[in-house]
């Protein structure tokens, strides 16, 4: 069986036809120095292609004016977390008619809600790990008693693990669930998986090489996926072909159910017998030096200039096909 990575190419697409375009990065959520670190890698790698790019440091206080006296063909959008990722500024750039990179308003609202994306998998029978909402009332001993330990606590509406937590022991779910408190939106208790992690990115509606982890870190939290030198990234994954290709299906699945488009990834934890569970799904990905998407993109011979011009030319297509239906919004997700 055939893995799912036969990927078209952009190469009739010159710089030129891509016009001015603004590098959004940074933002006011938690992941904003991933953000920076991501958008300034986007910058240089389109700016290496001939791309007219211009960054921007996207700030509540003027994003607004500089997105409209900018005069941008277009948006490469790789502002992480809350207000970049979760449909706020996809919400703006189809107000102000700019294409943008990566998923649109509903698709980007619902994968930042991990409580929204978990429930839509449920729905579309797609696995993903048992779960419980939490709140001050919770009684914590049905918690333990549902989800059994160990078990996963994380805040819905954040990204690169941060405010996650993994309770082992009885006495640190209160510890755990305050941290998550700490940011916005609903905290959630999950099933811990016990297994192997993987992560599958999605460009051009294709699944890349599947990508193994594997950290000496209780879980792959933010040190271990932006400063640890001791995580372990294997790509070939180590699966046979047959494994490899259900998970990119499954990874597919995912995506397309939340109405996701353009790029993303999907992660994805196998416990002990090899079933999988999807665990998240993102749609503004990190592009840093220790970021999933392009080194998996690299496995199929795609260098990271080519990833993000790729990335980019996808706005071209979704102005064909809005010119196409006589859509009034210049991007269609």
């Amino acid at each position: 069986m055939e893995n799912i990575v036969t990927l078209k190419t952009n190469s009739k697409t010159t710089a030129a036809a891509l016009g001015k375009v603004a590098v959004l990065m940074g933002g006011w959520s938690s992941e904003r120095e991933v953000s920076l670190n991501s958008g300034n890698a986007v910058l240089q790698a389109l700016l290496h292609r001939g791309v007219n790019a211009h960054g921007i440091d996207a700030r509540r206080e003027t994003i607004v004016q500089q997105l409209q006296t900018g005069a941008f063909d277009r948006v490469f959008n790789i502002m992480h977390g809350p207000g970049g990722e979760d449909g706020v500024i996809q919400g703006l750039l189809e107000v102000l008619q700019i294409p943008y990179t990566g998923s649109g308003v509903m698709a980007s609202a619902l994968a930042m809600d991990k409580l929204r994306t978990k429930q839509l998998l449920e729905g579309a029978n797609i696995p993903t790990p048992r779960y419980m909402v939490l709140d001050e009332d919770t009684d914590l001993n049905y918690v333990i008693a549902d989800l059994d330990l160990p078990l996963m606590v994380k805040p819905a509406l954040e990204g690169s693990s941060i405010g996650m937590s993994k309770v082992s022991e009885e006495q640190q779910l209160h510890d755990a669930y305050a941290t998550a408190t700490q940011y916005h939106g609903a905290v959630i208790a999950e099933q811990w998986v016990e297994g192997a992690e993987y992560t599958v990115a999605i460009l051009d509606k294709q699944a890349l090489p599947v990508i193994k982890l594997e950290t000496p870190h209780s879980f792959y939290d933010y040190e271990a996926k932006y400063h640890a030198n001791d995580t372990r990234y294997h790509c070939p994954c180590g699966l046979s072909q047959d494994e490899e290709g259900s998970l990119q299906r499954l990874a597919l699945s995912a995506f397309r159910s939340i109405g996701a488009t353009g790029w993303g990834r999907v992660d994805i934890m196998c416990d002990k017998t090899g079933k999988p569970f999807v665990i998240e799904i993102n749609t503004v990905p990190g592009m840093t030096d220790h970021s999933l998407v392009p080194m998996a993109a690299k496995a199929q011979g795609i260098d990271f200039d080519e990833l993000v011009f790729r990335i980019l030319c996808q706005t071209l297509e979704s102005n064909e096909t809005q010119q196409h239906e006589g859509n009034v919004h210049v991007n269609t997700h």
